[in-house]
């Protein structure tokens, strides 16, 4: 509460102080008029449900983009497909690396709010120079001719690059601002607020997929049969219905103060730690410095409990003569408080954790590689229906769709029962779950491919580059599994690095576990690449030749699996020593 109610109300009895407590949230949060947020008008599903549909417009509008973007480079540009291919992967690398430059932005300068009303503006932007893009060939040869279009096809590629870039840093910036925004309406000091926002992040995977799979259908065939022009102007309008309605609730929603820089404090713990390396740390750390009373130093957030190991980085909060300026005020860069010290040591700690899940995001990265050339050399037809190898990727999304609500309401009152906990086991847990999952997903790909090089070798079609007569059904099960794995993974490793990281540095954690999507990508990519190199010696040609009937497709796939095992051991050994943080 303000100053002023506290100067002009009586000493609050303890049954009146109680109501108040329950009237507003305990977490220091504000309403947007900068007044202590109630309880019953703001946060909650009430504002947390508009960042989930907000999500659900954009994600759509994103993905209707990645899925068919080599179809518009390839048909309407007219690049190459190693052109269209190069493109493509260093667009992706940008949007899942935009994340860091929104997120530090938040955290550091303009909070979460600004920076999803800048950067999703960015993205509107980026979706209106496409949809002008699609439109260079209507306006430069129609009877009213514009005198720029004098080069109609150097026109529409600039038009279009600079509109592709910006959707990718307009979405990419804005993405792990929303999520952590939309997880801030529950107040943390309240257990039951804590609970739901656990089904948030469930949630809000659920309907990203739902977006996903809605992109992938029906807008990429609005785009491929009624023209592009329609297809960019769908996702413009999804983002303005997205957009409109995050600004409508904003009344309702909790905002957190502004801290600090983040990479500041970083740095002051790091170089006060270094400054005092010859120290010798006290026995006891009850008098390592801390700010006094109940709130932290750091506005906005709790104050962490001091928690062994690292123990190089508690010399910052010794306390020393020198420590002191000539006016008696603290040099931040030679003493930080114990809470500034938790801060690095959680960041830390944590990024053991985030490494074991690189190898979980190079496996979903097969799903958009080597699992559709193995679809493409099956037998796609049913009856006289024809299966697009890469339609089956909608198998992925579907299990998603499903298993979420499964997870919500049968799951994880299962685990409750063994475990005693509110959310039912707890986020390291379920990613461990899904990097089994992964594992298995590998296991059934490779069995797969087995059975279908036999099949060749049966029929006589090793060295022909034609499709086996094994029907592409049987790639449903490993398509199944990866999708559980997402559920159990994808969803922990957000809830992870939300729940663990510091409260002044969520946006900024929350883009270091989508920047995962990306190592992923560069990981898959460089395995593949080194798979030849080893394999395709001395007239053999290798694991992954151009025809698969000639190559072992199955022993890549058992690589990975042995990969996904050994990884799964180094996240469980990794797992087990994780200590959580202690937030006051």
């Amino acid at each position: 509460m303000d100053s002023s109610y506290q100067h002009d109300k009586p000493l609050l009895d303890e049954e009146n102080s109680s109501q108040v407590t329950l009237e507003y949230t305990g977490d220091g949060s504000v309403c947007i008029r900068g007044h202590p947020a109630l309880r019953k008008h703001t946060g909650n599903w009430k504002g947390s449900s508009l960042a989930i549909v907000f999500s659900f417009c954009s994600y759509l509008a994103f993905t209707s983009i990645v899925k068919n973007l080599v179809s518009y480079l390839t048909k309407v540009l007219h690049e190459t497909n190693v052109a269209a291919a190069r493109d493509v992967a260093t667009w992706s690398g940008t949007s899942y690396l935009a994340p860091l430059v929104g997120a530090f932005l938040a955290d550091s300068y303009l909070g979460k709010y600004c920076t999803i009303l800048i950067f999703c503006t960015i993205f509107i932007i980026g979706l209106m120079m496409l949809l002008l893009s699609a439109a260079v060939p209507l306006i430069s040869t129609g009877p009213h001719s514009w005198i720029i279009w004098t080069d109609p096809v150097s026109s529409q590629n600039i038009i279009f690059f600079v509109g592709l870039y910006m959707v990718a840093l307009g979405y990419g910036a804005q993405c792990p601002c929303i999520s952590s925004f939309g997880a801030d309406q529950f107040d943390d000091t309240d257990e039951n607020e804590r609970t739901k926002k656990s089904s948030f992040f469930n949630w809000t995977y659920f309907v990203a997929n739902a977006g996903s799979l809605i992109s992938g259908t029906v807008i990429v065939w609005v785009q491929d049969h009624k023209g592009w022009i329609w297809g960019f102007t769908i996702s413009a309008l999804f983002v303005y219905l997205g957009f409109g309605t995050f600004i409508f609730g904003s009344s309702m929603y909790d905002f957190r103060n502004l801290e600090e820089a983040p990479l500041a404090r970083i740095c002051q713990v790091v170089v006060a730690a270094i400054h005092k390396r010859d120290k010798d740390l006290p026995c006891d750390s009850s008098v390592l410095y801390e700010f006094l009373g109940q709130s932290s130093a750091i506005e906005g957030s709790r104050k962490l409990e001091h928690t062994t190991g690292l123990k190089f980085f508690d010399r910052a909060a010794m306390v020393t003569p020198s420590d002191f300026e000539s006016d008696g005020l603290l040099n931040t860069w030679k003493i930080c408080t114990v809470t500034q010290v938790e801060e690095l040591k959680i960041l830390i700690r944590m990024f053991p954790v985030w490494a074991t899940m690189i190898l979980f995001a190079a496996v979903l990265d097969n799903m958009f590689s080597t699992f559709i050339e193995q679809g493409m050399v099956m037998e796609k037809h049913i009856g006289s229906f024809e299966i697009p190898a890469a339609s089956f990727q909608s198998i992925d999304v579907i299990a998603v769709l499903i298993l979420v609500p499964v997870y919500e309401r049968v799951l994880v009152p299962v685990f409750r029962k063994f475990t005693g906990r509110a959310n039912g086991i707890t986020p390291l847990q379920r990613m461990g779950i899904g990097l089994f999952f992964s594992m298995l997903s590998m296991v059934s790909a490779a069995l797969v491919e087995s059975n279908r090089l036999r099949i060749a070798q049966d029929e006589g079609l090793v060295h022909r580059k034609v499709a086996v007569p094994m029907s592409i059904l049987w790639q449903g099960p490993q398509y199944f599994l990866i999708g559980v794995g997402e559920v159990f993974s994808n969803i922990g490793l957000t809830e992870f690095f939300y729940q663990e990281s510091p409260d002044a540095m969520r946006s900024l954690c929350l883009a270091f576990s989508l920047a995962n999507v990306s190592a992923g990508s560069y990981l898959s990519s460089f395995i593949v690449s080194l798979v030849p190199v080893f394999t395709a010696r001395e007239g053999s040609p290798g694991w992954i030749p151009d025809n698969l009937n000639e190559g072992h497709l199955d022993r890549f796939f058992w690589m990975m699996a042995g990969l996904c095992f050994l990884n799964m051991l180094a996240f469980v050994f990794c797992a087990m020593r994780y200590k959580c943080k202690k937030a006051s």
